[in-house]
């Protein structure tokens, strides 16, 4: 062990900087579900059509998902600590500008400003773990807790999203991030040491633009699926850009000395069998925050707060099961984690395909919550852990980057696919089932939802699979490979 890593080792700030990141992370996940409950005040209160409103989720996971592979790499040569409390108070400003926005224009302004901070502060905060923690048992805990966070971060969202609006305004939805940012930017520069890659630190532009827009291109296509259909001329447009943009970055990867993203990071199979799986749970897991909310609801009659409220059991399940895969991780490996984890979300899944219009909270929902939770939990946190398996210091930006990417990317696919079958499960109800008179609507919207859940967990189910044959590694590897970050 060098002395640098053993001088990181026994730094006695290494949990405040695990906290500092903690807060950072927690603010990033709720800023992706907290808006969903503001949504409907932003558009009485700005004007806002129901054709636009789609932009204040858009504008910042278009920004956010297109700009992350960048956002890793300048935080791996200008020094992540540095980058980290640049994105941090950037957040804080563009937070406070959607608060104030007096326009839809500049709301949706400001949540595409969130989304280019929140791509330099994600991978350097994933980053600075990886450099901070080289104790095997210690570094899975730390990684436990960026995975409670980011399991349950989302349903938290959407409880403080719910009391936010009910009880404030929306605009505290986004202003409550300023005081959060900032305080998080003044423990970073007391607790967060500074780390950078070594060697060449020459940026590569053409691949900057090439990843940057066939990012935009197939979250954009993405996009437009889900609202105009899969046939429309403009997504099809977007999809071909992004497949022609996204292979001529991959050709320009393989042929500059300074890669943006180096192939070497996805092509071992571990990393790339992370990444992979980590789109697939993306893709299948974000029906089940969409079309839940919606049945609580619609369906059900559920206010905004009564709704996030209901998600409450999955985060708890997800902060107690992270513990228990923080403290098993060491001892087994992940592979035995993931795999079941999997196995067990989709099965929790395929329970809420019970539901209908007469169906409760408590007998058919509830069960469901908790064996997902705690499924995911045992998947969100070896996960990371993987997904950063081996890498070069030079390299730890990017590839944390690339976790946040694939799910992002992931979350996009998800909601158009699933989007669409729901969509097309609903109408063909309606056709099929007119006797039911007024009850036919209800009925055919929660069918729409309960065919979403099943392609959902079938989606769980090949990510298990892909993850049983790409996964290699035992506990050994993990110990093995601790520190190989720390540069």
């Amino acid at each position: 062990m060098s002395k640098q890593e053993t001088d990181t080792t026994l730094d006695p700030t290494r949990w405040r900087t695990l906290f500092v990141v903690a807060i950072s992370q927690l603010m990033l996940i709720l800023d992706s579900s907290i808006m969903n409950i503001a949504i409907p005040s932003a558009k009485v209160d700005l004007g806002i059509s129901d054709a636009n409103q789609q932009w204040i989720i858009t504008a910042y996971t278009l920004a956010f998902g297109s700009l992350l592979l960048l956002g890793g790499r300048i935080g791996d040569f200008m020094g992540r600590k540095k980058i980290f409390i640049i994105g941090l108070l950037g957040f804080a400003g563009a937070s406070a500008l959607g608060g104030i926005a007096s326009t839809q224009g500049l709301l949706f302004a400001s949540r595409a400003l969130q989304g280019v901070f929140g791509a330099l502060l994600a991978p350097a905060a994933l980053a600075i773990i990886s450099v901070t923690f080289t104790v095997p048992k210690e570094r899975a805990k730390a990684f436990g807790v960026f995975g409670a966070i980011s399991g349950g971060g989302a349903a938290i969202g959407l409880i403080v999203g719910g009391v936010l609006t009910e009880y404030t305004s929306w605009r505290w939805c986004l202003g409550v991030n300023t005081p959060i940012a900032i305080l998080a930017a003044i423990l970073a520069a007391k607790f967060v040491h500074e780390s950078k890659a070594a060697g060449d630190k020459k940026y590569d532009i053409p691949g900057v633009v090439t990843a940057t827009a066939g990012l935009f291109a197939l979250t954009y296509g993405f996009n437009e699926a889900a609202r105009e259909g899969w046939t429309d001329s403009l997504t099809l447009t977007f999809f071909a850009a992004a497949v022609v943009l996204l292979v001529a970055f991959v050709v320009i990867e393989s042929k500059v000395a300074s890669p943006l993203m180096p192939l070497r990071v996805i092509t071992e199979r571990n990393r790339g069998g992370s990444y992979l799986g980590s789109l697939i749970v993306g893709a299948g897991l974000f029906s089940m925050f969409l079309f839940l909310g919606l049945y609580l609801q619609v369906i059900l009659g559920y206010t905004p707060l009564h709704s996030g409220f209901a998600f409450l059991p999955f985060s708890v399940g997800i902060i107690i099961f992270a513990g228990v895969a923080s403290q098993l991780l060491p001892k087994i490996g992940p592979k035995p984690l993931m795999v079941p984890g999997l196995i067990f979300a989709g099965i929790g899944l395929l329970m809420l395909t019970r539901i209908t219009p007469e169906t409760g909270y408590v007998t058919h929902v509830l069960p469901s919550l908790l064996i997902m939770s705690s499924g995911m939990a045992l998947v969100f946190i070896p996960l990371t852990s993987t997904s950063l398996h081996g890498v070069s210091g030079r390299d730890t930006g990017v590839a944390s980057a690339m976790v946040n990417t694939s799910q992002q990317i992931g979350g996009s696919l998800g909601v158009a696919l699933l989007n669409t079958i729901a969509a097309t499960a609903t109408t063909a109800y309606a056709a099929t089932h007119t006797e039911l008179g007024k009850m036919v609507q209800p009925f055919a919207v929660t069918h729409g939802f309960t065919s979403a859940f099943k392609v959902s967990a079938a989606l769980l189910f090949a990510g298990a699979i892909v993850l049983f044959f790409f996964i290699n590694i035992g506990k050994e590897s993990l110990v093995e490979t601790e520190g190989a970050g720390a540069h």
